[in-house]
């Protein structure tokens, strides 16, 4: 969980808490079963970081690439 979780809403497609209702106990051996709708959101979910990483590149290429070459005439 990142800090800016905190103050900002999660986007449509991380996770949504009425999804979240199985309890895990000790005594359950079995792994559960995806659904197919489980693996779309898991799939909609990692495009949508892609997405995100690949816009957090392009800001910090630009915020840190080297600075113009000064002109000789100047």
């Amino acid at each position: 969980m990142f800090i800016t979780e905190l103050f900002s809403p999660t986007p449509d497609g991380y996770r949504s808490e009425e999804d979240d209702n199985s309890v895990i106990k000790m005594t359950d051996q079995r792994k559960s079963r995806l659904t197919l709708s489980q693996i779309g959101r898991l799939r909609q979910m990692n495009d949508l970081r892609k997405f995100e990483h690949q816009q957090k590149i392009g800001t910090l290429s630009t915020q840190y690439k080297p600075a113009a070459a000064a002109e000789p005439g100047m």
